[in-house]
């Protein structure tokens, strides 16, 4: 394989995978790294443009404008925030845009990142607690699709390795085939 033609392939490959981790036309742009921890210690963040998401904890219609409180995750290489099971969270914000914004689209666990600049913190109760929620003035609310969650996958790996397991042989179709060990997995998508 000439020097060249490694490079090209190189070069294709890259453009492919940057291409699959694109942020979309809405949330593009320069924003500063600036986290909801430092706003609320008191950092003179006001008016600084910043991009933040999570799960929504509630939407708060008003007369002018809704509000949603959010439980802030840090954000991927698209600006969607983070799924783990480490429950990396990064605090709690409160992002408000003008007009109506449907709380039963909008519901609790629905993820959203939001862009805008900060303007301060807004205190509110957390049980007793009386928390400084960063608020950000958003200029995009962008609600994520849901993603689908994938239940019942009850065989290790290499299962599904065409050279390997139990569908190789004279157990393909045998007696196991209704419901046993050789059965195929059920697989159950449901969203959240």
């Amino acid at each position: 394989m000439s020097p060249l033609y490694r490079i090209l392939s190189l070069a294709a490959l890259s453009t492919l995978l940057a291409a699959c981790a694109t942020v979309p036309q809405p949330l593009q742009g320069n924003y500063a790294p600036i986290t909801t921890a430092s706003v609320q210690q008191g950092s003179t963040a006001n008016g600084t443009q910043v991009r933040w998401g999570g799960d929504i904890i509630s939407t708060e219609p008003g007369q002018q404008s809704t509000c949603f409180y959010v439980l802030a995750h840090p954000l991927d290489d698209q600006a969607r925030p983070v799924r783990d099971n480490n429950s990396n969270t990064q605090g709690r914000f409160v992002a408000c845009r003008a007009g109506f914004y449907d709380p039963e689209v909008f519901k609790p666990g629905r993820e959203i990142t939001v862009t805008g600049p900060v303007q301060g913190v807004v205190t509110r109760k957390v049980g007793d607690y009386d928390y400084a929620y960063p608020r950000v003035e958003a200029d995009v609310v962008y609600l994520w699709p849901k993603r689908p969650v994938m239940v019942g996958y009850p065989y290790g790996p290499g299962w599904y390795d065409p050279f390997w397991g139990p569908y190789w042989g004279p157990y393909w179709g045998g007696p196991y085939w209704g419901g046993g060990w050789y059965a195929p997995p059920v697989i159950v998508v449901r969203h959240r």
